[in-house]
């Protein structure tokens, strides 16, 4: 017995020498082993260095949005405040006033915008405009508030320019992506119906989370409000679009100033597929005018409507316009951008096609919501 103990005892020695050899072995190398040289890094290229100035300057004006909505419980019918949703917004002032975008508070209760420093404040809705996707908050950061961000033009954008997008996809706070301008005058349906005209394209990263996000160009200038993704799956597919700055720059200050968007207006209905088929046929391109609104400028310039008589059923014109200070306009979408460039009160003269003959009609605008 005391000869077969001390087979087994060598055998398990032998046993543990096998196990432990290899381990023993690579630790025998690597202590007799010199340290790899790091190979320095040496300078980031021009335009990574740029990106990273833009991203670590302007990030701080970029706030995470967390909405929230009351429940009320079934069976004890108490009223609680859940969280509803997140998104994107950015500083436009100095006054406190934060853009998004209009489906990111849609329905909500309520608001919290977070800073990067993560301070949280309640948000205060001070007014919206489906029809464009936009909408300002309002808080009061009685500390050193972020700075507003610069504010850049997207009339003169260019297809293939590089672009910057800062935002909180999915909840990540504060990423940010890049890609170019893929094409320039989209059009989308809004959250309420309608479509969103003028958009701008891109192909950088923007998923659930970045809406309301600042488009940046590669100086560092807002050019858009990132605010939806074209996606089968509903992430990322290498399609986004953002509301041209141009069109921010016109909305923001009147909703800012009104709380609503006020949309400056000749007075007059325009019906497009009526439009087509009668300019069609008097050879202009231009907007028929079909009514005439009571008390409007249209009505005090003279503006003719369109008419049917009575015996015969007959369709007789009215008058055609033709374009607005200069600018050519061609159906109801093209008049009503044409007209946003300006407030209710400007006055602006009309070039007007009439029983064959142009004439110029100076009109007064009044605010239509």
């Amino acid at each position: 017995m005391n000869r077969m103990g001390a087979i087994l005892g060598v055998v398990a020695v032998l046993l543990l020498a096998l196990i432990a050899y290899p381990q023993f072995q690579r630790w025998w190398i690597s202590s007799q082993a010199e340290p790899r040289a790091i190979t320095a890094r040496g300078d980031l290229a021009a335009d990574e260095q740029s990106t990273i100035e833009i991203f670590e300057k302007l990030s701080p004006s970029v706030a995470y949005i967390a909405t929230v909505e009351r429940r009320v419980d079934f069976f004890t019918r108490n009223v609680t405040r859940v969280p509803s949703g997140t998104g994107s917004g950015f500083f436009w002032d100095d006054n406190g006033h934060v853009v998004t975008n209009y489906h990111v508070v849609r329905g909500a209760e309520g608001a919290q915008v977070i800073l990067t420093d993560d301070r949280a404040y309640d948000a205060a809705l001070v007014g919206f405009s489906p029809e464009h996707d936009l909408a300002v908050l309002r808080i009061s950061v009685p500390v050193a508030p972020p700075a507003p961000i610069p504010v850049g033009t997207s009339g003169d954008l260019k297809v293939g320019q590089k672009v910057l997008a800062i935002g909180n996809p999915f909840g990540l706070d504060y990423s940010l992506t890049t890609g170019i301008i893929s094409a320039l005058n989209r059009s989308i349906s809004g959250p309420e119906g309608g479509d969103i005209e003028g958009l701008i394209q891109t192909d950088a990263a923007i998923n659930p989370g970045n809406s309301g996000g600042p488009l940046l160009d590669s100086a560092g200038r807002l050019i858009g409000v990132n605010t939806a993704i074209f996606s089968p799956s509903g992430a990322y597919a290498g399609i986004g679009f953002a509301v041209p700055v141009d069109t921010v720059n016109e909305v923001v200050p009147r909703l800012i100033a009104y709380g609503r968007l006020l949309r400056p207006t000749i007075g007059i209905q325009v019906y497009d597929d009526i439009s087509e088929r009668i300019t069609g046929d008097l050879g202009v391109t231009g907007v028929l005018v079909v009514e005439v609104t009571p008390g409007s400028g249209a009505e005090r310039a003279g503006l003719q409507p369109t008419r049917v008589t009575r015996r015969d059923r007959r369709i007789i014109p009215g008058d055609v316009i033709l374009s607005v200070d200069g600018q050519p306009v061609s159906d109801g979408p093209s008049l009503r951008k044409t007209l946003d460039v300006y407030q209710p009160g400007d006055r602006v003269t009309l070039e007007l096609f009439r029983e064959g003959e142009t004439r110029q009609a100076q009109v007064t605008l009044s605010a239509s919501q």
